[in-house]
Formats: C-alpha cells, sequence, structure tokens
C-alpha cells in the first residue's frame, strides 16, 4: 500500500497539519522541521499529489456508512443533485461504520483533487475526523454528531423524533412498546433511545430493558430480533424501530408468525425513504428532511471553501410524524 500523509505525520514526529502546510508552503514551521518532513516524505517515497497544489478541481467528497441503506442513498443522491447545480462533482465512499475503512478513505480523499469532505458516516470513534480537521481540507458533518469538535454540522433533532414516534403509540393506547435500535454509542441512536425513554416516562409508564434490542445494523438484524420479541412472554402491542430498514425486518417476521399489522403490532419507523411506501403496510415513520440536510450541508460547505470561518455551525432541523397504514389503536 502506498504511504500516506498519516504515515509521513507519523515518522517524522509531527502533526497532519504540519505535514499539510510542508506539502502547501504555509505556516510558520521550522526550517529543521521542514526538513525532517522532507527528508521522511523522500525516504517513504510519499507522492503528496494535490496535496500540495492549490487548484480548485469542483470535486467534493461524501463518506457515508453504507451506500446501499436506503437513507444514506437518497441523501448521496440529494446531495449529487444539490452538488450539480453548482458545478460540483461528487465522489462517494462507502465506510462501513469501520474505522480502518474511514482513515484509509480520508487518505486516499485528501490525495485527490478534493474540495471538501460531507461526513455521514459513523464516527464511533473520533480518531478520523480530527485528523482531517487537522488537514484543513473543509468539512461538514452529516446526520451525524461530535458536539466536542469545532466543525459545521447538520443533523435532525434525533431525540424529538424518537419522542414523537413513541408518542403516538402510546395515544394509540399501546402501553407495550418495545424498540430495536442500532448500535448506542453513534450519539444519534443515543438520542433516539433517550427520546424513547422520556416518552414513556412521560406517560407513566415503566422501561423495560426487555423490551429493547440494540446493535442491530441490518435488516436480517431487525429481522432477527423481532421474532425474538414477539415470541417472547412479553410479546409487545407496538414496535418503534429506530431505521427503516430494521422496521421493515420487523414487519417481515410478523407476517411469518401470521401477526397482522396493525390489528395485532404496531410497527413505526424512522427516515421516510422509499421503502416506507412499498412495503405491506405501508410504514408510519419519522420523516428527515433529506433534500432540506443536503442543501444546508452542501451551503456550509461551499461556504467554508470560499472562506475559512472561525466560527461554526451547528443546524438541528426537525423531523415529521407521517402517519401511514402500519399503526393502529391498541387491543383493549
Amino acid at each position: 500500500m502506498k504511504p500516506t500523509i498519516y504515515d509521513v505525520a507519523k515518522e517524522a514526529g509531527v502533526s497532519i497539519s504540519t505535514v499539510s502546510k510542508v506539502m502547501n508552503n504555509t505556516g510558520n514551521i521550522s526550517a529543521e522541521t521542514r526538513k525532517r518532513i522532507q527528508e521522511t516524505m523522500k525516504r517513504l517515497n510519499y507522492q503528496p499529489f494535490v496535496a500540495s497544489v492549490k487548484k480548485r478541481m469542483r470535486t467534493i467528497g461524501l463518506l457515508i456508512p453504507n451506500i446501499a441503506d436506503p437513507f444514506m442513498a437518497e441523501m448521496a443522491r440529494s446531495i449529487e443533485d444539490q452538488g450539480r447545480k453548482l458545478g460540483l462533482s461528487l465522489m462517494v465512499c462507502s465506510t462501513d461504520n469501520d474505522l480502518e475503512k474511514e482513515v484509509e478513505y480520508i487518505s486516499m480523499l485528501q490525495q485527490k483533487y478534493i474540495d471538501g469532505i460531507i461526513v455521514a458516516t459513523g464516527l464511533k470513534r473520533n480518531k478520523a475526523i480530527k485528523a482531517l480537521i487537522d488537514t484543513e481540507i473543509p468539512v461538514v458533518l452529516l446526520s451525524r454528531d461530535v458536539p466536542s469538535l469545532a466543525i459545521d454540522t447538520v443533523i435532525v433533532d434525533d431525540f424529538f423524533g424518537a419522542f414523537e414516534a413513541t408518542s403516538y403509540l402510546i395515544k394509540l393506547g399501546h402501553k407495550r412498546i418495545a424498540m430495536i435500535t442500532e448500535d448506542i454509542e453513534f450519539p444519534s441512536i443515543e438520542c433516539r433511545f433517550q427520546g424513547y425513554k422520556k416518552a414513556l416516562e412521560n406517560a407513566g409508564l415503566m422501561y423495560d430493558e426487555g423490551l429493547v434490542s440494540f446493535n442491530n445494523i441490518s435488516f436480517d438484524g431487525g429481522k432477527k430480533s423481532a421474532l425474538a420479541l414477539l415470541q417472547s412472554n412479553k410479546m409487545p402491542t407496538a414496535i418503534f424501530a429506530s431505521t427503516e430498514s430494521l422496521a421493515i425486518g420487523t414487519i417481515q417476521s410478523a407476517h411469518e408468525l401470521n401477526v397482522k399489522i396493525p390489528e395485532d403490532l404496531s410497527v413505526i419507523g424512522f427516515d421516510n425513504t422509499i421503502l416506507a411506501t412499498m412495503c405491506v403496510p405501508q410504514l408510519t415513520t419519522i420523516a428527515q428532511p433529506i433534500e432540506e440536510m443536503a442543501q444546508k450541508a452542501i451551503e456550509l460547505l461551499i461556504e467554508e471553501i470560499n472562506t475559512p470561518k472561525k466560527v461554526r455551525q451547528r443546524v438541528v432541523l426537525s423531523p415529521e410524524l407521517i402517519v401511514r397504514d402500519s399503526t393502529g389503536k391498541a387491543k383493549q
């Protein structure tokens, strides 16, 4: 594998930003440090490509967890559409929420003609994103939140969305409400989990950890968890899934067990992608404003590319409850 800017920084004992400044001939770098970095680059046979070329190519990168995920696919398409209006090309990298892939793709993008990067991947750990900020490439976080970092961010109010979903089920008379969720180490998923718990608390319903299934990452995971919940002694009358893939898996499990939706079980998801209207019955869900999120992310990135800012923005958009056929009143 070709050496990267990360290898140069580690070998020379400096930060990535220092290496970047040497390659771009900027910053107040001592002659000794500059020489050490240049010698390290030569020894490793590192080719900086465009990292040292101040040329705009009207190209941005997009890091997402999984291009096959309907929400991320629709988000990528919306970003591409918004970018094309401004004459921007898009490079999409799918990381599978894997730290090594994140670092590898960030290094690859940093060496290409990239004007800026939108990061919508998981970021369980902040090492990769911190390293990216050090390279001084304009960055915007999308649908992911790292409050500890000074970085432009566009997110939806995940807590409120989950609170609305659970509260709606409670209004329908449901008391045994389960949740099938992804890994709550991700801040957005943690917020959805806390929104679910808060809605139960406000309604005077006891939180039951036996009704919550964590660490589900796919349709199959949602299906497996739903089967377990529906065959347990504590069968829920409603299930809130933190993503639509998990919700569709839940509906499939109900069909296999001859559990009628919404007569025996109400199901509600989160995202409002094309999946929501393709399943049977059509899915009640929490809609994220995908086009608005994409547009705002592009706007913030363009601002940063044109004129680097000292003050960063954290834009929080409101989700919306979309009622369809997968939810109904609880049986008395």
